[in-house]
């Protein structure tokens, strides 16, 4: 049960959850966000967006906005994580979300990562996308923004399948990559991409 706040924040009104998707793809954005949920509302079919199907966050993504009190989506492009690297993408983007955010949290609560230079009381928790519910919820808006830009843009990359996979390094995406090269989405410093990269580029001098 995702009742962290209830046990824990009981003296705060105004908690806001910060939560990431696409940290561990090798292409496509790192999409942050962050909401606060009224205290009284009560939803026991949001979790994790990782434990629920595509369809389930989807239904959940819409109910979260039309019954948050604030939310802020940031949507990080591949290049930006390449510059910071995925754990400082990471962070600032979480600094971006809660100071976008029009009404302002007493509290914050994060999966783990401590946001630097917040001047807010801010709660770390290991794995906080599966017992706090204001965590989860933003970690329902993080994936369903994402999957739907990966969706969008597979159109225009169709030989590398990414409705299907959503960046991630699986052996399909890598043998794409092989293939057909990298596009302006994938994340050049990460490691199967250079890889990929030096035996498409290999294969390219032997034609």
């Amino acid at each position: 049960m995702l009742d962290y706040e209830l046990k824990n924040c009981k003296d705060y009104k105004l908690i806001a959850g910060v939560d990431e998707a696409g940290r561990g793809c090798c292409a496509g954005p790192l999409v942050v966000a962050s909401v606060i949920m009224p205290k009284n509302y009560v939803n026991e079919r949001i979790n994790d967006s990782k434990k629920l199907s595509p369809k389930q966050r989807e239904i959940l993504f819409d109910e979260i906005i039309d019954n948050c009190i604030d939310y802020y989506i940031l949507t990080l492009p591949a290049s930006y994580v390449d510059e910071y690297n995925p754990k400082q993408s990471s962070k600032n983007g979480m600094k971006i979300c809660i100071d976008s955010l029009n009404t302002k949290p007493e509290v914050v609560i994060t999966d783990f990562e401590k946001i630097d230079h917040l001047d807010i009381k801010q709660i770390n928790l290991v794995k906080g996308d599966s017992i706090s519910f204001n965590v989860a919820c933003a970690s329902v808006l993080a994936k369903v923004t994402r999957d739907r830009y990966m969706i969008k843009i597979a159109d225009k990359y169709k030989e590398y399948e990414f409705e299907k996979h959503k960046g991630y390094c699986t052996k399909k995406h890598t043998d794409a990559i092989i293939k057909y090269g990298v596009t302006a989405e994938h994340r050049l410093t990460y490691k199967n991409v250079i890889e990929a990269m030096s035996i498409f580029e290999q294969a390219k001098e032997n034609r």
